[in-house]
């Protein structure tokens, strides 16, 4: 069985790391340098960097802070934000990222997930899915999918997860379901799931859609939005396939340490990775 893992998440605005509920309210969370030192001491078994107003700002990732924090990791390091196009991808790798993750810029030109997973590998390539229930009174747009195709538990009736874009600011006509199964098709490695309705809610995670996700797909999924308990990562592991929890503020603000959430899930028996 493969082992789960651990991601803590930051998300980076102005140069610092941010958090908030449901996509707003932010609230500083403090220096990333200093967070990506802490939790690479505590045995995270990833990090994840995105930088959150790159796209709407209509600006490129901040590549010299990827190349700060990259020299206090020995650990694998996934960067996303303003990523749309090759050139940019591979400079950021080149100043220390192992993967890079992309969003707005798929959802606008999707064969760019084709074009950098032959350039990189896929896996290096992680595509991040801002997904919301939205109420559409069973009118689904995208042509991909159809009502019969979403599972029950998915639709809730008449609502759909949809695509959101720029930070969660701009809902698309994608349903989430068909635009992961378009994403493992071009090549990504690995996808990014965020549900936004949990984002920063501590209530537990996305679980329904989660679970019917990492069953339909063979790449990887990491579950992101609502862990606020040991209780909730252990659900997640054991009612899902994921293969990795993420979460920021539990861990930003001490809430939940890294090595504590580690201890309770091996005592509830997940089989996750220790240093």
């Amino acid at each position: 069985m493969l082992k789960k893992r651990i991601i803590p998440c930051l998300d980076i605005k102005d140069g610092r790391t941010v958090k908030g509920i449901n996509f707003v309210g932010l609230r500083d969370a403090g220096d990333p340098v200093e967070l990506a030192k802490q939790y690479a001491s505590q045995g995270a078994d990833e990090l994840c960097f995105l930088d959150i107003t790159a796209t709407i700002e209509k600006r490129d990732t901040l590549v010299p802070l990827v190349r700060e924090i990259a020299s206090v990791l020995n650990i694998p390091f996934t960067v996303g934000g303003g990523i749309s196009d090759v050139s940019l991808a591979k400079e950021i790798i080149k100043a220390g990222a192992d993967k890079i993750a992309i969003n707005s810029a798929a959802v606008k030109r999707p064969g760019l997930i084709n074009e950098l997973a032959a350039e990189l590998g896929s896996q290096c390539i992680v595509v991040a899915v801002d997904t919301k229930c939205s109420r559409e009174g069973g009118k689904l747009i995208n042509q991909s999918a159809s009502l019969d195709q979403i599972p029950p538990q998915v639709r809730n009736d008449q609502n759909i997860n949809k695509v959101f874009v720029a930070g969660g600011r701009v809902e698309t006509e994608l349903e989430t379901i068909s635009w992961c199964e378009e994403i493992e098709r071009r090549g990504a490695g690995e996808i990014l799931l965020t549900s936004m309705d949990h984002d920063g809610t501590k209530n537990g995670f996305a679980l329904e859609i989660t679970d019917v996700l990492s069953r339909k797909l063979s790449i990887p999924i990491i579950a992101s939005g609502g862990g606020g308990t040991a209780a909730h990562f252990e659900e997640l592991f054991k009612d899902t396939q994921a293969s990795a929890g993420l979460a920021a503020s539990i861990f930003h603000f001490g809430e939940l340490p890294v090595p504590e959430l580690k201890k309770q899930l091996l005592e509830a028996g997940i089989t996750i990775r220790t240093t």
